[in-house]
């Protein structure tokens, strides 16, 4: 009802279906082993990961030695970044539970401070895992591609602009995220 452009894009792809991510240490893995390469290939590299660390305990993966990760397909930097992150929470020096609890830009910079996460991974964890309702991961270029298509926009919009499109959609922008990434798999027929 706010946004007729959106009502369309439900016309015309149907519902999303629902997506989320765990909480906690598995969750930011996850997002980070996801980082720039494709469904299949992320699939492969955490398929290997639980295979290698069972559980996947931020202790255990912490303590692996660094080419094990590797030769679970991760690149030199998400070893380090999964390993890092692993460290941190095993160590005590970040507490998930407390940053559950911020307010959503809160708790982004909490997420970003720690190497290997910047601000698309933070909502994403936000919006995946937390499901909080109100996120746009803006940088995000399946949604900017979706934006531009269905707002008929002659270039694909930039993180700022397309925030200033999404407000519109407070206080469900998440909703609004979830139906644009369907959109854009509708569009691009996958």
């Amino acid at each position: 009802a706010a946004d007729p452009d959106l009502a369309q894009a439900l016309a015309k792809a149907g519902r999303p279906p629902a997506r989320h991510r765990p909480r906690g240490f598995e969750g930011l893995a996850r997002i980070i082993v996801a980082q720039q390469v494709s469904s299949a290939a992320a699939a492969t590299m955490w398929n290997r990961l639980t295979a290698a660390v069972d559980p996947l305990e931020p202790a255990a993966v912490a303590a692996l030695p660094f080419e094990m990760l590797r030769g679970c397909g991760l690149s030199r930097q998400k070893a380090a970044y999964v390993q890092h992150v692993a460290a941190e929470i095993a160590s005590g020096r970040l507490d998930l539970r407390k940053v559950h609890r911020l307010p959503d830009e809160p708790a982004v910079a909490a997420l970003t401070a720690l190497k290997g996460i910047g601000r698309w991974s933070a909502e994403i964890y936000l919006l995946f895992a937390l499901r909080r309702p109100d996120v746009m991961p803006a940088g995000d270029l399946a949604l900017q591609v979706a934006a531009q298509h269905l707002k008929g926009l002659r270039s694909r919009p930039s993180p700022e602009r397309l925030m200033r499109l999404a407000e519109a959609w407070r206080p469900h922008r998440s909703a609004a995220a979830l139906l644009l990434w369907h959109y854009y798999h509708h569009l691009k027929g996958t």
